[in-house]
């Protein structure tokens, strides 16, 4: 239960402030627990990290999944694909995962996030080879990107209504940029 209480922490701490509001102390404070017994579950703050990755990356992947599994064509698997993964900038768990991804992280965590975005990407390829396109896997990662710039867009708070930023990358996975989608 205590661990599960500092990694609620953690998730509060980087969603409000950042890796840089992740500290020992913060995370002793908002649990009630002594410095020292914080050391006792996590020897790093990388290793606070890792936790998270592999507690709350597999959760807002599998969202994204049955969002996936209940499009009937390719094109709407690729929406559900962009669309539940933007419907997700608010939820904790997404802002603490962004939070971690900008900050500066020991190897192990860079890596352990990056085979859980590998995860991810995964997920649409087969949409996208069914699509015709030659490089289905290059695709995916371009398309991810786009997914990254909207869900960066909406998390600063853009001008636009995130409804607007969702449509547009919406328009652009399926159509690219020569043409919207009503």
């Amino acid at each position: 239960m205590q661990r599960s209480a500092l990694l609620d922490a953690a998730r509060s701490l980087l969603s409000e402030g950042g890796t840089e509001a992740l500290t020992f102390p913060a995370l002793a404070e908002r649990t009630g627990l002594a410095r020292s017994s914080v050391y006792e579950y996590f020897r790093s703050r990388a290793a606070v990290v890792e936790e998270l990755c592999a507690v709350d990356f597999p959760v807002w992947a599998a969202e994204v999944e049955a969002a996936m599994e209940t499009a009937d064509t390719a094109e709407r698997k690729i929406e559900a694909y962009v669309r539940q993964q933007l419907a997700l900038v608010g939820d904790r768990r997404h802002r603490a995962v962004v939070a971690i991804s900008a900050g500066e992280l020991d190897p192990g965590a860079r890596e352990k996030i990056r085979a859980a975005h590998g995860g991810l990407i995964a997920m649409v390829v087969e949409a996208l080879s069914e699509l015709g396109h030659r490089e289905p896997r290059l695709t995916a990662m371009l398309l991810q990107g786009i997914v990254d710039a909207a869900v960066r867009r909406i998390e600063l708070g853009a001008a636009e209504d995130p409804d607007a930023i969702t449509q547009a990358a919406v328009s652009m996975a399926l159509r690219g940029v020569g043409s919207t989608v009503s």
